[in-house]
């Protein structure tokens, strides 16, 4: 059973045009399917009366479930004044550029204390 590598390559041809056919038959088949799901379903909305929104459908893609925040949370009390009247609670997020400023400057946090 020796053959060339052009029967090999024409075999390989053959096949690949075969496999082609099939796969233009299997799109042609579920196309056909699909036509026909579609029908039954119309059919099924109209005699039930249903919406998009029973079906739980959100335009043609999945919708996530909004998921609430939660209460905000509540603004702390001022602790610090800066020297133009800002102030800072001293604890919540980043220091305010203003309070890292005086630090560098050798100042204290006390000296701007609310009292």
């Amino acid at each position: 059973m020796a053959s060339s590598l052009a029967d090999i390559n024409s075999q390989i041809q053959k096949h690949d045009e075969q496999i082609a056919q099939l796969r233009k038959q299997a799109e042609d088949l579920r196309n056909q399917e699909r036509a026909g799901v579609i029908e039954e379903v119309r059919r099924k909305i109209a005699e039930y009366g249903l919406t998009a929104s029973d079906l739980k459908l959100g335009g043609g893609r999945a919708t996530a479930t909004k998921r609430s925040a939660g209460p905000a949370a509540a603004k702390a009390a001022a602790k610090y004044r800066g020297p133009t009247g800002e102030t800072w609670s001293g604890g919540r997020g980043r220091k305010p550029r203003w309070v890292t400023e005086a630090l560098a400057a050798g100042k204290s946090l006390s000296d701007y204390e609310i009292k």
